[in-house]
């Protein structure tokens, strides 16, 4: 019997290293054959002289691109295509001097922004191309709010007879659990600090609370109302109109065959045209002449699509020995590695450190665009930044759409902070809630006890909380408050009194948080860069992005052309998304945490 198991056990080995080795051949021939693929599909370079310009991005525009540093077979990547806005602008800017194009053909239907703020920058750096005499063109099937901040500055804007306009304002619902918490008999002890702290209102109340409705409308209607300024002021009609879009015909879900939509926007000066797409080339013929040597024997209008233009701007070769070096805190804050929609203060700190360390180095900015997260990994950030002002380096902080809670947390060192227009900031709050499960377990049948040398040696969200432990988790909670109170007041030479009154986990608006003191300047990431130059006293300067390195296999599997993701089905995404909304902070039960997050600091631009 010995022998007999002996043998089984030496063939389930071979048979496991022979599925191994077969496996590792199958990962191997699919980056080899991806890669040959990628080599025989590179075409040549195309000649961009008479032709138009394809701006056609699909993917998201963030302010840089992140990636995991590894990948598990099946390979998983971010689901939208990343693209860096300073790329993009850059592209822009180029082509707006590049004589050798004839126009612009824009279509941002398939793109998604970080934020506002974003959405904005890219438009008027679209509205700057148009100074260039070139003719801008736009064309889509559906118009949202993002799209259109793109086509509103065209010569000609055109849709298809059978597209929409989805623009529908701003704002939204979230998903508010208290009875279904209730129903499964799961006790919320809430020991957040700040009335407005608006995080964990979805685990604590039935519906939206009055000082979390009284922020919101305050962030969002400012906004809404410059979006229609500026259609207004674009398209040369009145801001009225695009409010009678958003109530009476944009629908939200419906993104074809608004016909009736189509026609009011045509007939109040929203769109110039309907075309289909062989009326849009024989248009684009009409202006620009016909060619068909780039599809077949078809016949087209000349044309060099964006990514292919953008593989021949020349890069800068010029050697500068004095650097601004400019590292990126983008998404929600935590102490492990960075990722697509996470700061990884594990990834993030290290490259702080190396920014200051190098010797090139005379001046840091630190882009900022957050939401905040976990407590400890905003410190770790933090202390990096405080590590290089010991240096004597200046430390800017250029804040992005959104840099709020954790967002300001680690904004606190910085000697000068600059925030676009629409970047929303503030929420100095802590959110803490702490669910208990001694009502399910009660009724579960099932009982807990033991022995402990200290009162709450052993206790766990199993359990109930008692008087004393309330108290303690409270004594907690307030403290972490305090000292994010104390780091904002003492890094903005104010009052605690004074900070405390304008914290309270409230949002702000650039324009209000200039007014009062939590920043210093408005304007974007060049004239903070511009700005720390100008202390550092330099009049020639590189700036140094300092990013995380991505491995050679990742650099190869993002380039094939054939992506495997387990993640495609959008229904079921979906549902995870609110079902992880809803139930999200539950799967940390085991290890209560404070966090400084700011939940209603997003606003999607579609």
């Amino acid at each position: 019997m010995k022998k007999l198991f002996a043998k089984i056990n030496q063939i389930l080995a071979t048979l496991r290293k022979w599925t191994v080795n077969f496996l590792t051949i199958l990962v191997l021939l699919y980056v080899v054959v991806g890669v040959g693929a990628l080599i025989s599909q590179m075409p040549e370079p195309i000649d961009p002289t008479g032709k138009v310009l394809i701006l056609d991005p699909s993917g998201i525009i963030i302010d840089q691109e992140v990636y995991p540093d590894d990948f598990s077979f099946p390979f998983s990547f971010p689901e939208e295509e990343q693209i860096q806005t300073r790329d993009l602008l850059e592209l822009i800017e180029y082509a707006a001097k590049d004589d050798r194009l004839s126009g612009i053909l824009i279509d941002f239907s398939n793109a998604s922004f970080a934020g506002i703020s974003t959405a904005i920058t890219v438009s008027e750096q679209i509205a700057a191309f148009k100074n260039s005499d070139k003719p801008v063109i736009a064309y889509s099937e559906v118009l949202g709010i993002g799209s259109y901040l793109m086509a509103m500055h065209a010569d000609e804007l055109i849709v298809h007879p059978s597209g929409a306009i989805a623009i529908s304002g701003l704002g939204g619902y979230r998903d508010y659990n208290k009875e279904l918490l209730k129903n499964l008999r799961i006790t919320i002890h809430n020991y957040s600090q700040g009335d407005y702290k608006s995080a964990v209102e979805g685990f604590t109340r039935s519906d939206m609370s009055e000082p979390d409705r009284e922020q919101t409308t305050q962030i969002i209607k400012p906004i809404w109302n410059d979006i229609k300024n500026r259609v207004a002021s674009a398209r040369k009609i009145d801001s009225s109109i695009l409010q009678l879009v958003a109530d009476d015909y944009a629908v939200p879900m419906i993104n074809e065959a608004d016909y009736s939509g189509l026609s009011f926007a045509l007939k109040m000066g929203l769109i110039d045209q309907l075309k289909t797409y062989p009326e849009l080339r024989s248009f684009m013929m009409d202006k620009f002449g016909s060619s068909s040597s780039e599809i077949g024997t078809r016949e087209t209008y000349p044309h060099i699509g964006w990514k292919a233009y953008a593989n021949q701007i020349p890069t800068g070769d010029k050697i500068v020995e004095d650097a601004i070096a400019v590292v990126f805190v983008q998404g929600g804050i935590m102490p492990g590695p960075a990722g697509p929609g996470v700061a990884g203060a594990e990834d993030i700190a290290p490259l702080i450190r190396a920014a200051y360390e190098k010797d090139s180095t005379r001046a840091l900015v630190v882009r900022v665009n957050s939401p905040g997260g976990s407590i400890i990994g905003s410190d770790l950030i933090r202390d990096e930044l405080e590590a290089a002002k010991l240096r004597g380096l200046p430390v800017i902080v250029s804040m992005g759409d959104v840099a709020a809670s954790g967002g300001i947390w680690v904004s606190t060192p910085a000697d000068t902070i600059f925030a676009e227009p629409h970047t929303i900031t503030g929420s100095i709050g802590v959110a803490v809630t702490i669910p208990t499960l001694e009502n399910v377990f009660d009724w579960a049948g099932i009982n807990f006890d033991g022995v402990q040398t200290g009162e709450h040696a052993g206790w766990n969200p199993a359990l109930p909380i008692n008087e004393k432990l309330d108290v303690i988790f409270s004594k907690w909670a307030g403290g972490a408050y305090q000292h994010f109170v104390s780091l904002v007041a003492e890094s903005r030479g104010k009052d605690k009194g004074y900070i405390k009154s304008i914290a309270g986990g409230r949002v702000w608006l650039a324009p209000k948080a200039l007014e009062i003191g939590l920043i210093d300047s408005i304007g974007g990431m060049s004239k903070a860069i511009e700005f720390a130059a100008k202390t550092a006293q330099l009049e020639d300067y590189t700036i140094d992005y300092v990013v995380p390195k991505v491995s050679p296999l990742v650099a190869i599997l993002e380039q094939l052309p054939i992506k495997i993701s387990g993640h495609n089905n959008s229904i079921w995404r979906d549902f995870g998304k609110r079902f992880e909304a809803a139930m999200g902070d539950l799967s940390t039960i085991s290890s209560p945490k404070a966090t400084v997050t700011c939940s209603r600091c997003l606003i999607e631009v579609l």
